[in-house]
């Protein structure tokens, strides 16, 4: 435990009120959707780690109850009851009332923070229908009410329902949040289980030996029980990387852990290599991921060769005339985890997710690059970083073997346009920023495609085949698949590490296939390929899935489309028993006309924009469901899949379409 300092509301420094977030709420939250509401209970268990993260206490508790109700707790100090000697409000009120108020701007009570820096509270009980907090400090228990009333055809978003109150004694410590997400904001929404426990898992690992308890009040189990996890790792990030690398093969058992200290700078890495040839680093800034990288990412590789290099020479692996390798050589395969914690972060990029503080750099390269060949120097440690040479090694001999066949740097700018010849159909249009390019399961689909299109800015590209598993390949099996090649040259970005968004030629890369097994089997490999090799394609929101109907009914000049059942039962009954029924079992069923109104029309198509929540689980759920282990694999399917799901659709002959 911390030792506890005088924690008063005087602390809590207030920048401006509370104002505009129901009525702009997408500013703070970014969407209204299940993300959004997901993201208001991440600010109140962000400010519980907090607590906790930095020594205040040591177990968080969230629980889900029956209504759409969320309940977080935790063993710190308690919130402050004081008054606040500028508001004159108990410190309560000003967390919950005021926007950017918090303990966490001069680094006086908190060492490190993540969350919104003070916005989280505030955003949380604008946004729920009512919200309340109970905190047990000084051995007093207090309980404060707030709510989101409409008065006078307006809602007063967050006030104050019940003024902080003494309400008891008691002999523990800590604040308990209880509140309920505003359906006038997020609709029908509802807490999804399985995402929050994977979002504490994570956090979990990232703040080694904190309990974090997750429970599902609302469905009791088949014995009665409910859901429950209890998430504690001792070996932190160590046991995060190994938990990621379930399902590869992993070329040593204990994963290379260091972590270093200087003045208010921390920094913990765990690396284990695979027999795989994609690279997957993992990076946080006090507990918030980033997935774009930053300073700190590159100060890390830069310790990584460096060391790995040094190693090969001390021990003549590499001799006195090879030359040194390369970053890439060491990252082929390795499975990275990164935490730094520090003070007046600086994020960059449209998504706040990469690090831009320059000083990081040199900071993670020299605390790591000692910490790291020290430990490689140990006998433990010894053989396995022998493996990582001579795997990179391998990897070097293979990108010089790829190089001498066709330079392959110039292969990931920019293939020979040979490829596309006869594949390709490309728009009229010169304009990247409107321009789509649709990839389409076959040749069939893709003649209907060719005609349907408008040419001025929609360009088809016809798959013959499956794509490879690029998962399971290297990268000069990959480069000379022709699906693949052919996919790069149309695009015009080259791959990983030659990656260069500024030169894609389309806005919209939409993935078109059918609705049955062989579709989504190339969805899948279409996605990993974009993952591990083009994945700010991905991130910076340009990849997407056409969504074809599953059904069109007919009713004499009446033609109406439908993407899912449950919209099909709305239109038979608008339509009626008499109305003529047709199910599509693929893209190749549907003529131009079709196609274009259903699923090209950009005034009326659906399309879903492929986007990366937690880039984390989303490297674990590939390597489970694209790699080798297939009894991993196996018993993700069990635990995920609904094998109690009933396809009721029926089509009478007579009213077969």
């Amino acid at each position: 435990m911390a030792q506890e300092q005088a924690y008063k509301a005087s602390d809590i420094r207030v920048l401006e009120g509370l104002d505009a977030v129901r009525k702009r709420p997408g500013m703070y939250i970014g969407t209204t959707g299940s993300k959004g509401m997901h993201h208001i209970l991440w600010e109140i268990i962000d400010n519980c780690v907090d607590e906790v993260a930095n020594g205040f206490g040591d177990t968080v508790t969230i629980e889900l109850l029956d209504g759409n109700i969320a309940r977080v707790s935790d063993n710190g100090r308690g919130i402050p009851v004081d008054k606040h000697p500028k508001l004159k409000i108990s410190g309560v009120e000003v967390v919950f009332t005021q926007l950017h108020a918090g303990a966490k701007f001069d680094n006086g009570q908190y060492a490190y923070s993540g969350g919104l820096h003070g916005v989280g509270a505030s955003v949380t009980n604008a946004l729920s229908e009512w919200l309340t907090v109970e905190v047990k400090r000084d051995g007093h228990l207090y309980r404060a009410e707030f709510h989101s009333p409409q008065i006078g055809g307006k809602i007063k978003s967050g006030v104050v329902k019940t003024p902080l109150t003494l309400v008891g004694k008691t002999k523990d410590k800590g604040t308990t949040v209880t509140f309920k997400p505003d359906e006038r904001v997020f609709g029908k929404e509802e807490f999804e289980y399985d995402e929050v426990t994977e979002r504490m898992r994570e956090v979990a690992y990232l703040n080694r030996g904190v309990t974090i308890v997750v429970q599902d009040n609302r469905l009791p189990l088949g014995g009665g029980d409910f859901r429950r996890d209890v998430f504690c790792y001792k070996g932190g990030i160590a046991d995060y990387v190994q938990y990621l690398n379930e399902g590869r093969t992993v070329l040593y058992d204990k994963p290379f852990y260091v972590e270093a200290k200087e003045d208010k700078f921390e920094v913990a890495v765990a690396i284990q290599h695979t027999d795989g040839y994609s690279e997957s680093i993992h990076s946080y800034v006090n507990n918030i991921p980033t997935p774009e990288g930053g300073t700190h990412e590159v100060g890390f590789k830069s310790a990584v060769t460096k060391v790995f290099n040094e190693f090969a020479r001390k021990n003549n692996i590499l001799k006195e005339k090879q030359a040194n390798l390369l970053g890439e050589d060491f990252r082929e395969g390795m499975v990275a985890v990164i935490t730094v914690k520090m003070q007046n972060v600086q994020f960059e990029g449209q998504t706040k997710g990469k690090l831009g503080n320059p000083e990081v750099k040199s900071k993670v390269e020299n605390l790591v690059s000692e910490k790291l060949e020290a430990l490689i120097g140990m006998r433990g440690f010894k053989s396995a970083a022998e493996k990582v040479v001579a795997k990179a090694m391998g990897a070097a001999k293979s990108r010089e073997a790829a190089k001498r066949a066709k330079d392959i740097a110039r292969q990931q700018n920019k293939l020979n346009g040979s490829n596309l010849i006869g594949k390709l159909s490309s728009c009229t249009g010169r304009n990247a920023s409107v321009n789509e390019l649709f990839i389409v399961e076959g040749d069939s689909a893709g003649g209907s495609a060719k005609q349907a299109r408008d040419r001025s800015f929609q360009a088809i590209l016809p798959l013959r085949g499956k794509p490879l598993n690029v998962e399971k390949a290297p990268l000069e099996k990959i480069l000379a698949n022709e699906e693949i090649s052919t996919i790069i040259s149309a695009l015009g970005t080259g791959i990983e590490p030659a990656f260069d968004i500024e030169d894609l030629k389309y806005d919209k890369v939409i993935i078109l296939a059918d609705a049955d097994q062989d579709g989504a089997h190339i969805r899948a490999l279409l996605l990993t390929f974009f993952f591990r090799y083009m994945r700010p394609l991905i991130t910076e929101g340009h990849v997407y899935i056409g969504m074809p109907p599953l059904y069109k009914m007919q009713k004499k000049d009446e033609v109406r489309y439908f993407y899912d059942d449950a919209a099909l039962e709305a239109g038979r009954k608008e339509m009626g028993k008499t109305a003529l029924l047709q199910r599509f079992k693929g893209l190749g069923e549907m003529n131009p006309e079709q196609l274009w109104d259903t699923t090209m029309d950009p005034a009326h198509r659906a399309l879903t924009r492929v986007t990366i929540e937690d880039a984390a689980a989303a490297d674990k759920r590939i390597s489970i469901l694209m790699g080798d282990d297939s009894a991993v694999r196996k018993e993700y399917i069990y635990k995920y899949a609904d094998f109690n799901r009933v396809d009721d659709f029926a089509v009478s002959e007579e009213n077969r379409g």
